[in-house]
């Protein structure tokens, strides 16, 4: 994209990789302006041009309530994600699925874009060249899925794929100089990974910084031609 945003806003702000690209925004964009998410971590930094909003992504009118702060917004990257809590963790097997713990991965893995792509549509719109980008993740793909297994984590990827794709169609007509983006950031060195990074070769497990400079490099390369497509942290398409 030819335009560098002049207002971005990071979903998931404090968590591993997002608070890394809130931190390569701030440093590679001079001129932009970044508003950042957290919800039940405290704020990690400060910086002047950095306003933090204290979101809960489950809450639909919490997002529609804070989108009409904003007359034009830029970029919206969503980098909160869910994989594992105190309600459990992926399934090994359909013995393990609990539906609970499915439902909530779907509401924080999935329904989140669409909320935000919805509230945040008339502010976009302000924009030359809006972009909206969520992390999503490889095991999301249906034609990449060999190994089975994490059933809740796949299926709320997937689904948000299909937003996504769902989204750049209606894009195409209501937003035609802008991108809709899933990306996928690999395994990074973050809470979200770390009961699994035994099983990850060392030169597979990415620092967040690394990730978020590929991303935004990623996205600035990105335009309505490139719309409706999953992107891996290297450039590479990943199928649906």
């Amino acid at each position: 994209m030819s335009e560098h945003p002049q207002t971005a806003i990071v979903v998931g702000g404090s968590g591993g990789l997002g608070s890394a690209v809130v931190k390569t925004l701030l440093n590679q964009l001079p001129e932009a302006r970044v508003f950042a998410t957290h919800h039940s971590t405290a704020i990690p930094f400060q910086q002047e041009r950095l306003i933090w909003h204290q979101l809960d992504l489950r809450d639909p009118h919490a997002i529609e309530q804070w989108s009409s702060e904003f007359v034009r917004v830029d970029w919206i990257l969503n980098f909160a994600g869910f994989l594992h809590g105190e309600a459990g963790g992926p399934e090994k097997t359909i013995r393990a699925l609990d539906a609970d713990f499915l439902v909530d991965s779907i509401r924080v893995n999935c329904l989140p874009t669409l909320l935000l792509a919805k509230h945040f549509a008339s502010a976009l719109k302000q924009s030359p060249a809006p972009l909206l980008a969520t992390v999503s993740a490889r095991v999301g793909s249906i034609e990449d899925n060999r190994l089975g297994g994490w059933y809740s984590y796949r299926i709320s990827k997937a689904a948000l794929n299909m937003a996504i794709k769902t989204l750049s169609i209606e894009w195409k007509h209501s937003h035609p100089k802008g991108c809709v983006a899933a990306l996928h950031p690999g395994t990074n060195d973050t809470a979200l990974s770390k009961p699994f990074q035994a099983n990850v070769a060392p030169q597979n497990l990415f620092q967040p910084e690394y990730t978020a400079s590929m991303f935004l490099k990623l996205l600035t390369q990105l335009d309505p031609a490139s719309s409706g497509n999953f992107w891996a942290w290297d450039g590479e398409t990943i199928p649906w």
